[in-house]
């Protein structure tokens, strides 16, 4: 009996031993990829900072980062890459990062490859709902409208009028840009419960803020310093009616001093 018993024990140790590097590189894999969506905000923003993506992540109800994106094909392309999704609370704090893929596939005779840092703003209740789903598929609803910036103060302002979402894209290769039309996006469940040690859904992350990674601090961190909103002007308070004037400011200048007559 006793011999039986340490038998399972010493089984039950040796299965602990085999799971925990897995879990731990499952983790460190998850923490790569929120250290490049920090260096991706960093990337995209700009520096000096871009005002117009400054202003979009000033109105951002949550931002979808995609540090590196590939699209490579010849003959038959696709592109696809890793995301995380932050969602913003009514007091202006950014959430823990859930973990979402980018996908899908592309025709045509092409040859070159392409990495592409994405930063999506999305800016209405509406466009963060529709990205809680299991799986989105952008392009596909004629509710949810995507714009992606092109470049200038004009462009931007052009792209945003009636979008859920706006995409800001930093590109290398040899490819002119990323189309999103038809890009499916997915949560992945895997990568959420490796990073968090449990089992976790988006919204739980994101909306109701269950949870803390200190790994993502900086992250958050760098979308405070970005996407905090502006600070409103100072209210101008007006006297009473019927209050004094107020008083002139004193004089400013050297004092001289002037002898007095000596009294009589």
């Amino acid at each position: 009996m006793r011999y039986a018993t340490a038998i399972r024990a010493t089984l039950c140790l040796l299965t602990a031993a085999c799971l925990l590097p897995a879990t731990a590189r499952a983790q460190s894999d998850q923490q790569a990829l929120v250290d490049r969506a920090t260096l991706s905000v960093q990337e995209i923003v700009g520096n000096p900072p871009d005002p117009n993506v400054v202003d979009f992540l000033r109105k951002a109800r949550g931002v979808m980062v995609c540090p590196r994106l590939f699209k490579a094909s010849f003959l038959l392309g696709g592109q696809g890459g890793s995301c995380v999704l932050l969602a913003r609370d009514g007091a202006g704090s950014w959430s823990d990062p859930a973990f979402y893929s980018l996908g899908s596939g592309s025709f045509g005779f092409q040859v070159g490859i392409q990495d592409s840092a994405l930063l999506m703003a999305i800016l209405t209740d509406k466009g963060l709902a529709s990205v809680m789903d299991d799986q989105l598929k952008l392009g596909a609803s004629a509710d949810l409208a995507i714009a992606s910036y092109g470049g200038g103060a004009e462009a931007a302002t052009t792209a945003a009028i009636g979008a859920d979402i706006i995409a800001f894209q930093k590109s290398r290769g040899l490819f002119a840009g990323i189309s999103l039309s038809g890009s499916i996006v997915a949560t992945d469940t895997k990568a959420n419960n490796a990073y968090y040690g449990k089992p976790l859904a988006a919204r739980q992350i994101t909306m109701q803020m269950e949870v803390n990674n200190p790994g993502a601090d900086p992250l958050r961190a760098i979308l405070m310093r970005y996407g905090a909103p502006a600070a409103a002007p100072a209210p101008r308070l007006d006297p009473p009616p019927g209050a004094p004037p107020p008083a002139s400011p004193a004089p400013t200048g050297a004092v001289r001093s002037q002898p007095l007559a000596a009294p009589r």
